[in-house]
């Protein structure tokens, strides 16, 4: 018992908690901890980057616009509630600046002349990137820098990150026959640059 009550007596040292989940660590940034930010930026930068380099094609444009996006998440992080995921939150805002530098550069999609002309295109995608070898995998990176940019950017949004066409349709301001257009063609593209030698 004299124990117990030792141990009672002990003076109570209370340590500030680390965040550690990324909602802690936004709201800590959110409120000035820049210690809290870099860890953000650390945890995040290399998937902020990949998909700009997969939207872009160019790793020096992706480099320049991984920094655009912290530079918003750093402006927009106290709007971030945690209503969902972090990442789902730094995916979407990273889309969307790379939809704005595309507008500010001028990128423009082909539109189709009506809106059913590919209505029976068949989404299927070119292989699943679990089974692709590293060699393949290098190569069909290669090909999806060298499409234009229109095609590769519906093409990474649908194959890629697993978007819709009326989601695309709705982020790119087209139609949803002219992104199932630009897919279709973007992987028709593929295939030929793929297949040659």
């Amino acid at each position: 018992m004299a124990y117990i009550t030792n141990i009672l007596r002990m003076p109570v040292t209370v340590d500030r908690l680390e965040p550690t989940s990324d909602l802690e660590l936004a709201r800590a940034a959110a409120a000035g901890d820049s210690v809290a930010f870099e860890r953000l930026y650390e945890q995040h930068h290399r998937r902020v980057y990949s998909l700009c380099l997969r939207m872009l094609g160019n790793s020096t444009h992706a480099e320049d616009l991984t920094q655009e996006v912290f530079l918003q998440v750093h402006r927009k992080l106290a709007s971030f509630r945690g209503d969902s995921a972090f990442t789902t939150w730094l995916h979407r805002l990273t889309v969307n600046q790379v939809l704005m530098h595309f507008r500010r550069r001028g990128v423009k999609l082909e539109h189709t002349s009506e809106e059913g002309d590919f209505t029976n295109v068949v989404d299927t995608p070119l292989q699943s990137t679990r089974r692709i070898s590293m060699v393949d995998r290098l190569a069909l990176e290669k090909a999806i820098s060298q499409l234009p940019p229109g095609y590769r950017t519906v093409f990474v949004l649908h194959d890629v990150e697993g978007y819709e066409h009326n989601e695309i349709s709705g982020l790119l301001e087209v139609s949803i026959g002219t992104s199932k257009s630009q897919l279709h063609k973007a992987r028709m593209r593929l295939r030929e640059l793929l297949t040659k030698k």
